[in-house]
């Protein structure tokens, strides 16, 4: 897998409530039913690291300052009433504080890792919502919105010049924007369905003449509160292929979050062949089976929330009776400071293990800030 298109296109930009309607952020025009607003994210992390490499039996200690999980950004949402529908879009751009890291091929030019992760039509009406353009996959995406670390920095490698992964590899894959058609149904009783055809992409390279079918998800979600307890559920699903390897790509992505006085208790997985563990909008050029799970519990109080969190995937190549396993443990603490400004303070474990014994462990301590509107 090319090591550039990993960190680039891991920023994950999901601020809770993203894609299917336009955040609220700061309105600056709103008549004659046209709506036009902004919103934002900023953040940055001092990170300490201490790695343990078990197989070479050497360590190594890291202090850096770098974007957390989800990566600055600014959006920009557009509606306008015509009829019995509503026309809207959404565009939005991310942009990484640590590019001077990154070197291109050229001359020592550096990457400014402008990324535009959303770019999208929305027409809504009685019927629902269609959405067509560039925006984040169904499959998985409720399992990434509800990780209670989000807004922190969860699995960290050292040396990436872009965000974090959060619990990507270590509990879920990344639903990666891609172009598509969605449609999603009116909210009814609590159950709402989305279906969408998307663009079939694939990792590495591929032969000449190679075909792919188109790629197809769906999620499926229901929200309710039964005298204060607050419950969301959600069930997804991906199939596709490619034509030329023969793949079969298909997976299943799950969750409940349960909440109540406080406290929040949420357990979401995945189980899939065929697609990548880190991208799961990527059909793989084998049948590679992978599976993961995350389980975290929260407790707000005054104007702070405490976070407890486990994760882990494991991988088995094709043809390989060998699983390997990634697993992320953490504690988070979360501080309000205002409705927009939050300190977050962090300790992490994450842990690679080869199949049989751990080769790899790395301790990680967050300290940062989060700005958004």
């Amino acid at each position: 897998m090319n090591n550039k298109k990993l960190w680039r296109s891991v920023p994950l930009a999901l601020a809770v409530a993203f894609s299917n309607s336009a955040m609220a952020g700061i309105s600056l025009y709103d008549q004659d039913g046209t709506t036009f607003s902004v919103d934002g994210y900023f953040n940055a992390f001092y990170t300490y690291q201490d790695s343990e490499d078990k197989v070479a039996d050497t360590n190594t200690k890291t202090s850096r300052v770098r974007m957390g999980f989800l990566p600055n950004y600014i959006g920009f949402n557009v509606g306008k009433k015509v009829g019995d529908l509503t026309v809207g879009g959404r565009s939005s751009f991310w942009v990484s504080i640590n590019d001077s890291n990154q070197v291109s091929t050229n001359a020592n030019k550096t990457d400014s890792m402008i990324d535009v992760r959303q770019f999208y039509a929305t027409v809504d009406g009685d019927f629902g919502q269609v959405l067509f353009g560039k925006d984040f996959g169904l499959y998985g995406r409720s399992n990434i919105f509800g990780d209670e670390l989000l807004m922190g920095v969860g699995f960290a490698p050292a040396t990436t010049s872009n965000t974090t992964f959060g619990n990507i590899t270590t509990g879920y894959p990344y639903a990666n924007p891609t172009a598509q058609i969605t449609y999603r149904s009116p909210v009814m009783s609590g159950f709402q369905v989305a279906v969408g055809v998307l663009d079939p992409n694939t990792t590495g390279s591929t032969a000449a003449g190679d075909t792919n079918s188109a790629r197809f998800e769906t999620e499926a979600t229901y929200s309710a509160d039964y005298d204060g307890v607050a419950v969301k559920a959600w069930i997804g699903g991906a199939i596709g292929d490619s034509v030329t390897s023969g793949v079969d790509a298909k997976g299943i992505s799950y969750g409940a979050k349960i909440a109540a006085a406080g406290f929040a208790l949420t357990a979401s997985g995945f189980d899939q062949e065929g697609i990548s563990s880190v991208f799961a909008s990527n059909t793989l050029t084998d049948s590679a089976e992978s599976d993961g799970y995350l389980v975290q519990g929260s407790y707000a109080f005054s104007t702070n929330r405490v976070v407890l969190s486990y994760g882990q995937t494991e991988n088995t190549a094709a043809g390989s009776s060998v699983t390997t396993k990634d697993s992320l443990t953490g504690a988070a603490l979360f501080h309000n400071i205002n409705d927009n400004l939050t300190l977050v303070a962090e300790y992490t474990v994450h842990k690679t293990d080869n199949g049989s014994i751990d080769t790899a462990a790395t301790d990680t301590v967050a300290l940062g800030a989060v700005l958004s509107w």
